[in-house]
């Protein structure tokens, strides 16, 4: 159990790599995309795009195990680790597949919180500022207000009619009018 912890936690860090990596540039997509692609069907100049980044879940999916899978292979048959022929080395070879997937996300999810932060900072100052010019101003209108506004309040207190002594409460005209 520790050691498909240690390769799951492992596969998340390559998974970031790998993210990360193309991120910053899709020579080896472009490439292939050349090979695969007849002129018309390729690649926009300006397009970013890469195996991994910008890819939907089974393009992302696929090349991961594509590529797990070509390592393990790799691995069984010039080493004497047998990757395949134990459970425990399927297991390690899911776990690595799955971290490195899960890591692709948590770098999309890094990558893009960092965009977002990078476009909004300047506004994120501004409404900060704001937001502290106006609790000042709050705090100036609490101090200077309270007093006004405890002495309007009695004022209208005092200003309130008294209930005058000729009317008839509500149950006398109900007794006028024969409903009770």
């Amino acid at each position: 159990m520790g050691a498909d912890i240690i390769i799951f936690i492992i596969a998340i860090l390559f998974g970031i790599f790998l993210y990360w990596r193309e991120s910053n540039g899709n020579g080896m997509y472009r490439f292939m995309n050349k090979l695969v692609n007849s002129k018309e069907l390729q690649m926009a100049a300006g397009s970013k795009k890469g195996f991994i980044y910008q890819q939907a879940f089974l393009p992302r999916l696929v090349f991961v195990v594509t590529v797990v899978l070509i390592a393990a292979l790799i691995v069984e048959f010039f080493t004497p680790i047998s990757i395949f022929g134990s459970y425990l080395g399927v297991s390690a070879f899911a776990s690595f597949a799955a971290g490195t997937l899960i890591g692709t996300y948590v770098a999309n999810l890094v990558l893009r919180s960092g965009q977002v932060l990078e476009a909004q900072s300047e506004s994120l100052e501004d409404k900060f500022d704001n937001a502290v010019e106006k609790g000042k101003e709050f705090i100036e209108d609490l101090k200077t207000g309270d007093i006004m506004a405890v002495e309007e309040a009695k004022e209208e207190i005092e200003e309130e009619p008294e209930p005058k002594a000729d009317e008839k409460s509500a149950r006398d005209r109900l007794k006028d009018k024969g409903l009770m």
